[in-house]
Formats: structure tokens, sequence, C-alpha cells
């Protein structure tokens, strides 16, 4: 006779049968009794997890029978040879954990057992019943021994595999004379809120062009967006030097165009590069739409930004950076003043010490009274 469960393990033994001397709340009670009253009883742990088959596979190849399913209630009626091996199979409910605890799972399934045994008891036909689950119920992973260390070794947390960094964009024209990268290049189109980020796609350079004094670098995506960024190379006297600026930014897609100006705050020496952390046309812009165009639905979001568009004497390396960030940020000034505040009023307080002064006659109370004359 064979009692089985879809999953089960020994560790469901202590984990539901009261083994720490509680045993009003076991969930084995019949199995504990049939196990006590029984001549011979037997555990044997499953030392590999083999297909659900093959336990009733064996048992039919040993007695020559076929398995015959049956549940407590057809079990009273079935009548049973004795002259024979017969091999009953009565299947278990499973713990699914939906409508049920485990345990209450469990409990039921030990009242079937003890009243499929008291039914076998009172046919008075011997038996040999095995109480199993086709699979175990946890499965704890394993790591093979020759793949660990022998010896001890440093815990420590596993290295993150850094995330693969973009190439910049680089365009040729009898070597590198334009590079651009971007951490992110987001732009958000008119009806549509969301962002999308160009800066994992690897556009065409149909277009682009370059000289001493003007740049164009146009990047054409395939889904149809296309990219342009003017740049200019021209002399100030004031400076004595070469300063480029990003001129315009357009977007461009099904035909309409959306122009940016950035030569406000986008701007560098000729031989630098430009980089800023955030250049955006809607929070602390630095690209202004133009004027008498209606591009409010339009945004440009552009994370991490460098652009370098003459002077590239480091073949496909940027030259030095000219940040966006001023070296006097909001927060340098608001310490600074408060520094200089708390300063101030440390000198004023030590020059009203410094002003106190001790008296140089006191009034001896044994000697003669010192009088004033009033017309003093």
């Amino acid at each position: 006779m064979l009692l089985s469960l879809k999953g089960f393990s020994e560790n469901d033994f202590t984990v539901f049968g009261g083994v720490f001397g509680n045993k009003q709340e076991s969930a084995f009670k019949n199995l504990e009794v049939a196990l006590h009253s029984s001549s011979s009883s037997l555990a044997v742990p499953a030392m590999e997890w083999t297909d659900s088959s093959v336990i009733l596979t064996l048992l039919q190849e040993k007695l020559g029978v076929s398995p015959l399913l049956v549940d407590a209630d057809t079990l009273s009626q079935l009548s049973i040879n004795t002259s024979v091996s017969n091999l009953l199979l009565i299947n278990l409910p499973y713990c699914t954990g939906l409508h049920k605890s485990c345990k209450e799972v469990l409990q039921n399934n030990d009242e079937i057992m003890g009243k499929v045994l008291n039914i076998m008891k009172a046919k008075d036909v011997p038996y040999t019943a095995i109480y199993t689950g086709l699979q175990p119920s946890r499965v704890i992973s394993e790591t093979s021994v020759p793949n660990q260390s022998v010896g001890r070794s440093l815990l420590q947390a596993p290295t993150p595999t850094p995330a693969p960094v973009t190439p910049p964009i680089i365009y040729n024209q009898s070597g590198p004379c334009i590079m651009l990268w971007a951490k992110n290049l987001n732009v958000s189109l008119p009806g549509n809120s969301s962002w999308i980020d160009l800066a994992a796609d690897r556009p065409s350079l149909a277009g682009s062009m370059c000289n001493e004094t003007d740049s164009l670098l146009v990047l054409t995506y395939t889904s149809g967006l296309v990219l342009r960024f003017a740049m200019s190379n021209r002399r100030y006297p004031v400076s004595a030097r070469h300063w480029f600026t990003l001129d315009t930014v357009e977007l461009q897609v099904d035909g309409r165009t959306a122009s940016f100006s950035g030569t406000r705050g986008i701007y560098s020496p000729a031989e630098y590069s430009f980089h800023c952390q955030s250049v955006s046309s809607f929070q602390d812009a630095l690209l202004v739409p133009g004027s008498g165009q209606n591009v409010s639905q339009w945004r440009l979001n552009f994370v991490d930004f460098q652009i370098q568009g003459f002077g590239l004497t480091n073949g496909t390396n940027f030259s030095y950076a000219s940040d966006c960030a001023g070296f006097f940020t909001a927060g340098i000034w608001m310490g600074l003043l408060t520094s200089l505040l708390m300063l101030l009023i440390f000198v004023y307080g030590l020059h009203m010490i410094m002003q106190l002064n001790t008296m140089d006659r006191f009034d001896d109370p044994k000697g003669p009274s010192i009088s004033v004359p009033q017309s003093e």
C-alpha cells in the first residue's frame, strides 16, 4: 500500500510534528501511533531526486501486479484477495498554500491515513504501508565542493559588473573634427509626454561638415528623428582669443522642426571642449527656444553632455573641458557670506573687549574718604 504526496520532506516532521514537546499540535498523530504499534518500521531519506514514477514502477516490477487507485471510502467496500499480492495506491492532497495551510493539509492526510489503517485492521489483511513524497517539498541548493576554496577566505560582496560605456560620436573629415558624447540624449515630442533616449542608438552622420570657422553635426536616427548641432568659431578682441559657441540645436521629425539657441550659455575657448552635467530647454535652460516659434511642447534634456567642434588635436580624445558650472556657485556664495558675517561679529566683539579700562583709583574704607568738589 503506497500513500504518496506530491511533495514531502523529512524536515516536515520537525516543522509540523511537535518534536519540541508540544505533541498536541502534531500533524502526524495517527502516523506516530502506527509506528509505535507496528512490529517493524523503517525511515529512509531520499538521497537523490528521481522521477515521480520511479517508486511506483519499482513496486510494480517487484510485485508483478498493476496498481489500483483507491481512497478511504472505496477501500472499505473493496474485497482484497490475500492469496496474491496487491498494490494499492492512495494519493493524498498536496500543500499549495492557496486555501489551507500546510499544517492543515498534513493533518487531513494523517486523518485519512488513520482511517485507511483502521480499515485494513478491520479486514484483518496483512499489509506493508509506504508513506512518501514523490518529490521534496523544499529544495536546498548546493554548490559542488570542487568549486569551493578549501581554506579560509575574506567574505565580500561580489564586484558589480560595470555598465558598458557608449563610445563618443566622432565625425571625420580628413581626421577627427567633431566629437560629441552624452550619457542620455533625451527628447520629448508634442503629444507625447514620455522621453525618448537617443544615446544608445548609433546614428548616421550624413550631412555633417566642419572647417576652421563653422561646424555642423547632423545625427539621423532610424526612428526618423534628426538632431543638428551648429557651432561657430570666432575671435573676440576683448579676450584676445578664439571662442567656439553652440549656436543652434535643431530637432526635426515628420517634417516639423524646432530650433533652440545655445549661444548664451554653451561656449568655451576654441581649443577646449564644452561639458555640462545637464543641458536642457526647460529647467535652468541653456537651450533657449528660437524667437517666433511655438516649441513649448518640444523638450530637450542632455545628461553629462560634452561636445567639441574645433581644435581636436588629441585624436579621438576630448581636449580639456570648460565646464558650465561656475566656480562661485550659490552654495559657495552662501558659505562665504555666512563666514564673513561671523568674522565681522567676532572682530566687533574682540574690539569692544579691548576697549574695556579698569579703574586706577579705589576708595579705602579705613582712610579718608575721597571728596569730589561740586564745582568740578
